[in-house]
């Protein structure tokens, strides 16, 4: 079972029953190194324009205290969206999915010191198929555990294909996203994904998952986000923004085999922006 088929076999079983599986040192500490400098230049402005609702970031301690979350990062850095592709991701996405394989997101996660979690969701309530294929690959930049705010899921809630509906929440440990509920599942079965850095969870669009407040007395938690589908089906998505809805959202990159729906031609509708705690709050 060492080898990479083996593997990626193993994987998708599991991926396939619990909705979710973790793939250890998929990334080495340079990658890691790499991509934690690119985030700051990200977020300086340093790759291109980055839109936000919030005072500028000018320093590195403004983007290490102030950001929660940078989107679409990919469309300005040629780092991140090199790792968009990474054979690490697409060995496993072909596995999981199939092998024609789109991503239309990327996203990094900040989260220092005292940051709020994210309460009980699923990815495909915000990116919704039509067939089911979401995937998002989670990369580990920092060591990720219980105290600085890990992912928690309930495994196996992604089967019964269902999205349950939002509602506003008051849960002072979570940020201001809607949370999921009405589900049937107990939350007393939800699992700490604990992982080291350099690690790749991939989670079905489907998993009801959450996020608790990095409560560890310094350090971040840190990731790198990206989502997935096959390429074969279409996309009625906005990506954030209402007046970009498309019945076929193609802002798109194509990371494994071909794209069967190539004659549709590719858009530029994404703009990268990032999000600070004040707004969170």
């Amino acid at each position: 079972m060492n080898s990479l088929a083996a593997i990626g076999s193993m994987v998708g079983k599991q991926f396939k029953k619990q909705g979710f599986c973790v793939v250890e040192d998929a990334l080495d500490g340079r990658d890691i190194d790499r991509l934690c400098g690119e985030a700051i230049d990200v977020c300086l402005g340093r790759r291109g324009f980055i839109a936000r609702n919030a005072a500028e970031c000018r320093t590195v301690d403004d983007v290490n205290n102030h950001v929660i979350a940078v989107h679409f990062p990919h469309k300005i850095s040629d780092l991140f969206r090199e790792y968009v592709a990474h054979p690490s991701i697409t060995r496993m996405l072909t596995e999981i999915i199939g092998p024609n394989v789109k991503c239309m997101q990327s996203m990094i996660f900040m989260k220092s010191k005292g940051t709020p979690g994210q309460a009980w969701h699923q990815d495909e309530v915000f990116i919704p198929t039509t067939d089911r294929s979401l995937v998002g690959a989670w990369i580990a930049l920092d060591q990720a555990t219980i105290d600085n705010g890990c992912l928690w899921v309930i495994p196996g809630s992604h089967r019964p294909g269902v999205l349950w509906d939002l509602r506003p929440h008051q849960d002072p440990r979570f940020d201001d996203a809607p949370e999921s509920f009405g589900f049937p599942f107990d939350e007393d079965a939800a699992v700490p994904v604990e992982v080291e850095r350099g690690s790749i969870i991939f989670f079905h669009g489907h998993l009801l998952h959450r996020s608790l407040p990095n409560l560890a007395p310094s350090g971040y938690r840190r990731s790198y986000v990206n989502h997935y589908m096959s390429a074969e089906s279409p996309l009625r998505w906005s990506g954030g923004i209402p007046e970009n809805l498309r019945e076929d959202y193609r802002d798109i990159v194509m990371v494994a085999g071909t794209d069967p729906r190539a004659d549709i031609g590719m858009e530029d509708l994404s703009v990268p922006y990032y999000r600070t705690r004040e707004q969170a709050a």
